[in-house]
């Protein structure tokens, strides 16, 4: 492609999706990262530097998507990897909070779609981040179980109605180096004990996932899972 890459990374401000925005700006692209705080997602893109800038966005008020990216004119590249964590158990299960994520996961993410689609071209291609509690639940995990294994479905139906764009999913398990997880030993120590490969996934494994998936022409409509082999066991 002679023209840089359009790229937009929602939830690009920490993380696996701010991993990956650094990538595609140190390859020259045209980068817009999201977060909810104007502030901090400004200050996140001069961090990352090179052709990146920011944008604040808040997937829990989905209504907004289409106002709120009205100035993003062309997309090569989407990537959604906003979250929001929340254990939450069945006994002790807080409503408000279970709909906040499956707010920002399900209908958050289909928003932005909605509001991005027109400013997509037949080349282009979308990959969600989901998790692999869909497949592997732990107490508390209720609403973040079943927000991955929405992304799973939700991946199928968006690769059918935005075709020929395609759009595929990745779901690693726990990401060693992410700032949530790199401070926990303990549960770094037992994913690299459960994968086959003896090793925790990282954030390059992630970005080097998503880079696959974006510019594979023939991927589509695929769940990927990168987990060293541990849904194996």
């Amino acid at each position: 492609m002679s023209e840089r890459t359009q790229v937009v990374v929602v939830g690009g401000t920490s993380g696996i999706g701010r991993h990956f925005a650094q990538s595609a700006a140190r390859r020259g692209n045209d980068v817009v990262v999201t977060g909810r705080s104007e502030d901090r997602t400004k200050g996140v893109a001069d961090e990352i530097g090179g052709r990146a800038r920011g944008l604040a966005l808040d997937l829990a008020e989905p209504e907004r998507m289409v106002a709120a990216l009205a100035d993003v004119r062309r997309v090569d590249h989407l990537v959604l990897a906003a979250l929001d964590r929340d254990y939450n158990t069945v006994r002790e299960y807080r409503p408000a909070d279970a709909i906040r994520l499956l707010t920002v996961k399900l209908v958050g993410y289909t928003a932005v779609l909605q509001a991005l689609a027109p400013r997509m071209t037949d080349e282009s291609a979308v990959v969600l981040i989901g998790g692999l509690a869909s497949h592997r639940p732990y107490p508390g995990s209720t609403t973040v179980t079943t927000a991955n294994g929405g992304i799973g479905a939700l991946v199928r139906t968006l690769a059918v109605e935005l075709s020929p764009v395609r759009v595929n999913a990745l779901h690693p398990s726990i990401v060693s180096d992410t700032p949530f997880w790199s401070d926990k030993s303990a549960a770094r120590e037992a994913a690299a004990a459960r994968a086959l490969t003896r090793r925790p996934v990282t954030m390059q494994d992630c970005t080097e996932a998503i880079t696959f998936l974006l510019e594979n022409r023939a991927v589509n409509g695929v769940n990927l899972n990168i987990d060293g082999g541990e849904v194996l066991i």
